[in-house]
């Protein structure tokens, strides 16, 4: 389980997919970003699945069906049942139900996927806050329009309980980072001065879905996100390993609060295949990890030796993790990143 204020990444002398009985990995930036898959994705996924890890996929994305996105990964070469995959949109719908009438209706603001889990709890989904909902809820579109923005600010001004399916500001893109659905509830809340209750990572709604839909006993977080995935483990008190293939940088990882700080970091996915190796703290209040040395020196992060880039950043996490203690570390890392390439 995850220490509350952790001061370096961990240790595990096996394999990840061999510690760990689930996968719950995240999609967008870990697997693949937009319609293109992430390098070593693929071959790393299906190594893991073959050594007899449950490969789960939750994603706060909640404009497509689970069955939509297990085509498209299936398309990558990772066959995947639509079971096996959780979406924000679908744990709203829980939380939605547990606090309307059966069969009210729901002022649904998002995509297709949105609708089916709305349908999946027996409520009905409608457009217009003219139509009496019981609740509104806000999901990621990419073609949401003004319009239906506009309903869902006039069901909020009257009253009617607002949900919003994750309030991530951003979502990784082939092209770069876009807007998420964070940045449309955004500007709900703006027009209304509301506050949405919110189901998707890092609340404990989507944790609570996810196990309840895989009956993962060990599970694994995996994600690119420190305020989503890794809070989301956080929360739910579980492990957690970071990938550096989307969102977080490595000078975001090394400034994390402990609610954002992973139990394992690396590059991609192929981290799931290896152990992880150990942080060691010196005499001299420094970290070791393999052939290099951290520490914290007049208010910067000093990086000693050589080796492996992803090494050399373990050892900087536990510097600046243990000098920040269970605030943000502000020692300067910009030269110690440099020399790793990060």
């Amino acid at each position: 389980m995850s220490e509350r204020v952790r001061k370096r990444p961990g240790r595990c002398e096996r394999a990840l997919g061999e510690a760990y009985d689930t996968a719950l990995l995240d999609l967008d930036g870990v697997v693949y970003a937009g319609g293109s898959v992430i390098e070593h994705a693929v071959a790393s996924l299906t190594a893991a699945r073959d050594g007899g890890m449950h490969l789960a996929y939750v994603t706060n994305n909640a404009s497509r069906t689970p069955d939509t996105v297990a085509d498209q990964l299936t398309g990558f070469g990772l066959p995947t049942a639509a079971t096996d995959v959780i979406t924000s949109a679908q744990a709203v719908a829980r939380l939605i139900a547990g606090q309307v009438p059966a069969g009210a209706r729901v002022l649904a603001v998002g995509g297709e996927g949105l609708r089916v889990a709305l349908r999946e709890r027996g409520l009905v989904p409608v457009d217009s806050a003219e139509d009496d909902p019981a609740a509104v809820v806000q999901g990621f579109e990419p073609k949401l329009d003004w319009e239906r923005l506009a309903e869902a600010a006039y069901a909020v001004q009257r009253g009617v309980p607002w949900f919003a399916s994750n309030t991530d500001l951003t979502i990784p893109k082939e092209r770069g980072i876009a807007p998420g659905n964070g940045a449309l509830v955004h500007v709900v809340r703006t027009a209304t001065g509301g506050t949405p209750q919110v189901a998707g990572k890092p609340e404990t709604p989507m944790h609570r879905e996810t196990v309840l839909r895989t009956g993962a006993r060990r599970p694994l977080v995996i994600g690119d996100r420190l305020d989503t995935d890794i809070e989301g483990a956080f929360n739910g008190g579980v492990d957690s390993l970071l990938v550096l293939t989307g969102v977080t940088t490595a000078a975001e990882l090394l400034a994390a609060p402990p609610r954002h700080r992973p139990t394992y970091v690396d590059a991609d996915l192929r981290g799931v295949l290896g152990p992880q190796p150990e942080v060691s703290e010196a005499a001299d209040g420094g970290f070791g990890c393999a052939g290099w040395t951290a520490s914290v020196r007049d208010d910067a992060l000093v990086l000693d030796g050589e080796g492996a880039p992803l090494d050399g950043l373990r050892a900087l996490c536990g510097a600046a993790w243990t000098a920040a203690g269970d605030g943000e570390c502000g020692a300067d890392a910009g030269k110690a990143l440099a020399r790793l390439g990060l």
